[in-house]
């Protein structure tokens, strides 16, 4: 049902359009080729979406309320310039290049498998340009364009045989110490070290971890100093802080906001960055069975759920009560990571899965009261 060769010729221009997050133009010309793409299969022309200088793509099928959201993401974590050495390649049932598995394969498998629903009334496409920052500009979008429908479906990679079933939530804090400069080699005593203060709280941080619930507390970006011979004034630490549990994001969070300085004459100011809400179990439980029947149906492996720390705009989905599920892209690994793959055998067969999903979510849908249950 799917040519192999030109899906392969699809995302070779996507992974060729390099687009990292950061760099607005880049973006902004990779959703022009994948607007190409959705014309091209689809038939349709999406609408530009510009928010803080931002180009997103949205495509609404049908002059009804959308009954199934499909999200996918062109912006990567790779610079311009990462194919000049590293270039897309396909090596036996296997390709590589930047932004493969996260999440070009999944724009392919997308735009491939929707090509076979025979009537997409009532579906909305929404690809947007800087899921990998937070999507601090695409969030109320996102949400807009989710809120009411009867499912999500997301298409970040996984792993062979599984689809994402729960998300861990997701909340960034930096902490902020102030000192007070001196000369490090006449007279320190003067100062109050930012770098010492801030090794204290970066210990107090990671502490309010609890592996036994899931809950992580990662310190990451640290910076402290001007100088080599001054004592520092300033230093600032990034926390990545993940739960399942929505109660143990506000229990971190009441925890952070309550550190106080060790050293006589520090500060320490706590802001809170981007976050999402927890995707959790419920939130797929009605759409994975459906997933896992098709799957059989289909010849395809069995699927399994996973829950999983990372966090996708399928969060954002969950968040304002649509049902969600995640992980219907590639199959591949090492996503951010050099050496990042997709096996280009699974393609295929996951495009199939979501056209059938999609297709029996809108019958389903068609047959049923707007507020019933999906059937299993």
């Amino acid at each position: 049902m799917f040519d192999l060769d030109a899906m392969l010729a699809d995302l070779a221009t996507l992974v060729a359009a390099e687009s990292p997050s950061a760099d607005t133009a880049a973006t902004a010309a990779c959703a022009e080729v994948v607007a190409e793409l959705g014309v091209r299969l689809l038939g349709a022309s999406p609408d530009r979406v510009v928010l803080a200088g931002r180009t997103h793509l949205l495509w609404r099928f049908g002059v009804v309320p959308t009954r199934v959201v499909l999200l996918g993401h062109l912006d990567t974590v790779w610079p311009v310039g990462t194919t000049a050495r590293w270039p897309f390649t396909v090596d036996g049932d296997t390709a590589t290049g930047p932004g493969t598995v996260d999440m070009k394969a999944g724009l392919v498998q997308l735009f491939h498998g929707l090509s076979t629903v025979e009537d997409l009334t009532g579906v909305a496409i929404l690809v947007t340009s800087d899921e990998e920052l937070g999507s601090p500009s695409s969030r109320p979008l996102i949400e807009e364009t989710a809120r009411g429908a009867a499912a999500a479906l997301v298409l970040e990679g996984t792993k062979k045989g599984t689809l994402k079933t729960a998300r861990k939530g997701i909340a960034q804090y930096q902490l902020h110490v102030t000192g007070r400069a001196a000369h490090a080699g006449i007279e320190p005593e003067r100062g109050v070290n930012a770098s010492v203060e801030l090794a204290h709280q970066i210990l107090a941080a990671a502490a309010l971890a609890d592996p036994a619930a899931g809950t992580t507390v990662v310190p990451t970006v640290a910076t402290s100093g001007t100088t080599m011979n001054t004592v520092p004034q300033d230093a600032e630490v990034h926390l990545d802080v993940r739960a399942f549990d929505p109660a143990e994001l506000e229990r971190v969070e009441a925890a952070l906001h309550g550190l106080r300085p060790t050293l006589p004459g520090a500060t320490l100011s706590v802001h809170k960055g981007p976050n999402r809400p927890a995707m959790p179990e419920s939130a797929s439980a009605r759409l994975f069975p459906v997933a896992v029947q098709l799957a059989a149906q289909l010849g395809l492996p069995p699927l399994r759920g996973v829950a999983v720390g990372g966090g996708s705009d399928g969060n954002l989905t969950a968040g304002v009560g649509v049902p969600t599920l995640d992980g219907l892209g590639p199959v591949g690994g090492n996503a951010h990571a050099e050496g990042e793959w997709v096996d280009i055998t699974e393609m295929p067969g996951r495009a199939a899965l979501l056209g059938a999903l999609v297709t029996t979510l809108l019958a389903a849908e068609a047959a049923e009261p707007a507020d019933a249950e999906v059937p299993a």
